[in-house]
């Protein structure tokens, strides 16, 4: 039986198994969109929705159907996110589209002070939120937070918490900076 057939008739251990090997590659495609979306919620949300609709999801006779379905949502969430947020230069529906479409990364200028802000940020966490936040930005999206976590010497799930909490302390202090996060 395949992994799509074996996800397709319900087996947990199947997709936990399939989506452990295919959640680098996710978190790769994501990479354009890092600094306009939560790229964990959106692969978190992308995983949910492929479990929910796998029985409906056919071969197409091309290799990785799932992984690039999975893909496919994935992109179409964080564009769906930046549309939200308005916070992409190119904001027209016609843009939006063609980067979904041509895995284009978005358009984005640097600023050098932001930069800065955000540095001084960092350099203010504590230290364990530091090191979940320094190690998980390390990997860019290619290693599973279980792998990122164990190389802390950390458990999966207070990596998380350091990873929360650095998140929600970095955007505390670039608001008192004036930064919207």
């Amino acid at each position: 039986m395949s992994s799509l057939s074996a996800i397709a008739a319900g087996d947990a251990r199947a997709f936990g198994q399939w989506m452990s090997a295919a959640e680098p590659r996710v978190r790769l495609s994501l990479r354009s969109f890092a600094a306009q979306v939560d790229t964990e919620a959106v692969v978190q949300e992308s995983f949910l929705r492929v479990w929910q609709v796998a029985p409906r999801i056919e071969p197409d006779g091309k290799p990785e159907v799932l992984l690039r379905f999975t893909v496919r949502v994935a992109r179409n969430l964080a564009i769906d996110h930046v549309r939200r947020a308005r916070r992409m230069l190119p904001t027209d529906a016609a843009t939006l589209d063609r980067m979904r479409d041509a895995d284009v990364p978005p358009v984005q200028a640097p600023d050098p002070l932001l930069r800065a802000t955000i540095e001084r940020c960092r350099n203010a966490l504590p230290k364990k939120p530091a090191q979940a936040l320094t190690a998980r930005l390390s990997v860019g999206g290619q290693s599973p937070d279980t792998t990122v976590a164990s190389s802390l010497g950390m458990r999966l799930n207070t990596f998380l918490q350091n990873l929360s909490r650095a998140r929600r302390l970095l955007a505390a202090c670039l608001s008192k900076h004036g930064v919207t996060p």
